[in-house]
């Protein structure tokens, strides 16, 4: 899959640039956002849009997103090169989110330098992430692929759909990270993963079938098979999170201990709580709850969660939702070499280091 990713990356930035470019000029934003009525100032738009997206894109990630998206586009029997353009749907949509995201939990680290926020200021980092989830809908409206008008609409209620539910999972987790107790069950956690990145990895699938004109039942597979691999991609991301701060894990980009320090509700905190005796749940409470920790406590609340045996529960959890992913894969008539890919996908996203 490691390839796969390194193989279509340079074609994504390439098109992420035609919709984006790096420089900002006055012929781009007439072509782009249309004739001024009075006049555009390129310099600001540059400096509030196209700067810092670039910085962010240009600080890694995997785009495997778009990947996934044309995995299944040639899975499907399409050439992917015809639709390199549409890949960046949700690849834009997922960086737009991730900008919000940081400034919501007032995160310091994204990628392995200061988050976008703390760079260019809350307000450019907030119409810069919100402007991500409208750009690529340019993509839909210059339709590159020629697709019939029913395949749009069908693409841009689809869109509608799954955006609006990734809202219902932010909402969640926000709310939690800010209470005081863990009172999250696990299916509720589960829920949210499910909204939160499950859709955004609902949105790759279902729009490669949706523009390739698969049946709806082919489009529902694929749709289960992104969801249950995004939620197991969820739960790694919190794996990583603590094997890091033990200093188990690649650079992962983020800041020591982050989860603990937000707060965040994760399945592995579930568990925890849930398997320590009443003294050492009630001390992990109190360290999610407080406004700021020491590393001192971070190292405590780790030891919690890692005495609990909550490691090894979270990433059964995640084996066991990549096994199911792949059973929807294996349902399909999909060639070989496509299978191999979207079963090595499911076992990338738990085992990556990063």
């Amino acid at each position: 899959m490691r390839e796969t990713l390194a193989e279509w990356r340079p074609a994504i930035d390439e098109a992420i640039a035609d919709l984006v470019p790096r420089e900002i000029d006055a012929d781009y934003l007439a072509s782009f956002f249309g004739d001024p009525t009075y006049e555009y100032d390129p310099d600001a738009i540059q400096r509030a849009l196209s700067t810092p997206l670039w910085d962010l894109l240009d600080r890694g990630g995997k785009r495997w997103r778009a990947v996934l998206f044309l995995v299944f586009v040639e899975g499907f029997g399409e050439d992917p090169a015809a639709y390199v353009d549409y890949a960046c749907i949700p690849e834009i949509l997922h960086n737009g989110t991730i900008i919000v995201d940081d400034v919501e939990d007032e995160a310091t680290i994204r990628r392995g330098e200061r988050a976008l926020h703390r760079v260019y200021g809350r307000d450019i980092a907030l119409n810069v992430g919100n402007a991500m989830y409208f750009l690529p809908l340019k993509i839909l409206a210059e339709n590159p692929a020629d697709l019939p008008a029913e395949r749009r609409l069908a693409a841009y209620e689809m869109l509608v759909a799954e955006l609006n539910r990734t809202h219902l999972g932010q909402g969640m987790d926000i709310r939690w990270h800010n209470e005081d107790d863990v009172r999250v069950t696990t299916d509720e956690y589960l829920e949210m993963c499910a909204c939160k990145t499950g859709c955004l990895a609902r949105i790759v699938a279902r729009l490669a079938a949706i523009i390739t004109d698969r049946p709806d039942d082919v489009e529902a597979a694929v749709a289960r098979y992104a969801e249950l691999t995004a939620v197991a991609f969820q739960i790694g991301d919190d794996i990583l999170d603590v094997e890091h701060s033990l200093g188990r894990a690649g650079d992962f980009g983020k800041e020591f201990g982050n989860d603990i320090r937000e707060g965040k509700q994760t399945l592995l905190v579930i568990h925890a709580i849930r398997e320590s005796d009443p003294e050492r749940a009630r001390r992990l409470r109190d360290i999610l709850a407080a406004a700021s920790n020491t590393d001192a406590e971070i190292a405590e609340a780790l030891a919690i969660i890692e005495d609990a045996g909550s490691l090894e529960y979270a990433r059964e959890r995640a084996l066991e939702l990549a096994a199911r992913a792949r059973e929807e894969v294996d349902r399909l008539e999909f060639d070989a070499e496509t299978t191999r890919k979207l079963h090595e996908f499911t076992e990338f996203v738990i085992e990556r280091e990063e």
